[in-house]
């Protein structure tokens, strides 16, 4: 099989790494985290100018059409720089929801607005008890005459401290862990009712979590039929897994490259540390880590669009649980590599490890992936 760009794609991959490059140093990252936003608006406007967050959306809706392959371009370029914009959220997650669940209206109404980067959607699908199922569901959606009411609890929703727009899963029938009677709706996170508590999260983003006090909405609110959004749901965040490892793989890159540069000049007995045996082989087992993600990623980027199946199932869970092993693995041996200042706020390569820490339990860590695997694989 040919992995190599075409010429679009690899514009695509040159413009978001001059980008990146040109307006995201480390420093700026330190400002923009404590910023009232905690991302850079204007690095978010550019974004959109540059039309990257209309990548995966149809042409109709004013997008590019792309696949997961363009899409994990730019979501590495993103992990290159620790990018805190709300890009996967907002463009991957929620407009995936809206584009698969949404009427002919509905899509109408949002997507042109999220893929010119005017609107932001927070995508509240977790709860403080679902463990990584999305499936359990206590938030409850009763209905009445005009539409329903809401009431429950969503937590961690990265990007619901700036969004437009809210797309949250509640429970309009069946119990807490069934997979059947879960809904998904559209809110105005300014409605009455609807409560947001904004915290940093370790690896400098913002979290937020929201809470649901008999928020009514109308009927028109509901994407999707009644009942049948768990398969949205899965479906989802299949894609914004391959999107995440690939912003994985952006991470571990840099992290690689900075351990290599400090074991180039950080000298000990009058020499770099780098021609240290035990370090040349740490760095090489790095690297070999390193190797396998990109290649588990370049996998997952090419089924995250393909119909749902077991297949597709099984390289996500699997592309998963290997990032997340890698992630740990190169995190955790680049700061053997570094010592004490491998963890120092100051320096840019502790926040890298950070990042992968979260990446890694984002949608699942590799130990729920790896048990999801064998699941699939037991069945097929």
């Amino acid at each position: 099989m040919d992995f190599k760009l075409n010429e679009e794609q690899q514009m695509l991959q040159d413009t978001v790494a001059r980008l990146v490059r040109g307006e995201y140093s480390f420093e700026k990252r330190l400002e923009f985290s404590e910023s009232e936003a905690g991302f850079s608006v204007d690095f978010w406007k550019q974004l959109a100018e540059l039309g990257l967050t209309a990548v995966p959306f149809s042409e109709e809706l004013g997008g590019f059409g792309g696949t997961g392959v363009e899409v994990q371009m730019v979501m590495t370029e993103l992990g290159r720089g620790l990018c805190l914009e709300p890009y996967l959220q907002s463009v991957v997650l929620g407009g995936g929801l809206i584009s698969q669940a949404g009427n002919d209206a509905q899509k109408e109404r949002w997507l042109p607005g999220v893929a010119s980067g005017e609107l932001q959607v927070a995508v509240g699908l977790q709860e403080p008890q679902s463990f990584y199922n999305l499936n359990q569901v206590d938030t409850r959606a009763e209905k009445t005459s005009d539409g329903y009411v809401l009431n429950g609890r969503k937590a961690v929703v990265i990007g619901g401290n700036t969004a437009g727009l809210l797309v949250v899963s509640a429970r309009t029938a069946g119990d807490a862990c069934d997979d059947k009677g879960i809904s998904l709706f559209a809110i105005d996170p300014n409605a009455v009712g609807v409560e947001r508590r904004v915290y940093p999260t370790m690896d400098g983003t913002k979290g937020c979590d929201i809470t649901l006090n008999n928020v009514q909405v109308s009927a028109d609110a509901l994407l999707g039929a009644e009942g049948q959004a768990a398969d949205v749901i899965e479906y989802q965040a299949g894609r914004a897994i391959a999107a995440l490892c690939a912003e994985a793989v952006g991470v571990m890159e840099t992290a690689t490259e900075l351990t290599l540069e400090y074991l180039k000049t950080r000298k000990q007995f009058g020499v770099p540390i780098g021609r240290f045996q035990v370090l040349q082989h740490r760095m090489v087992d790095m690297m070999s880590e390193l190797e396998q993600a990109r290649s588990m990623v370049i996998l997952a980027a090419n089924v995250a669009d393909e119909p749902q199946s077991d297949d597709r199932r099984r390289t996500l869970a699997a592309a998963k649980n290997v990032i997340g092993r890698a992630g740990q693995f190169i995190s955790e041996k680049a700061i053997q590599s570094h010592g004490g200042i491998g963890m120092t706020w100051e320096y840019n390569f502790a926040h890298y490890a950070k990042r992968l820490v979260m990446i890694n339990h984002q949608l699942g860590d590799d130990d729920f992936h790896l048990e999801q695997y064998a699941t699939l694989l037991q069945a097929s």
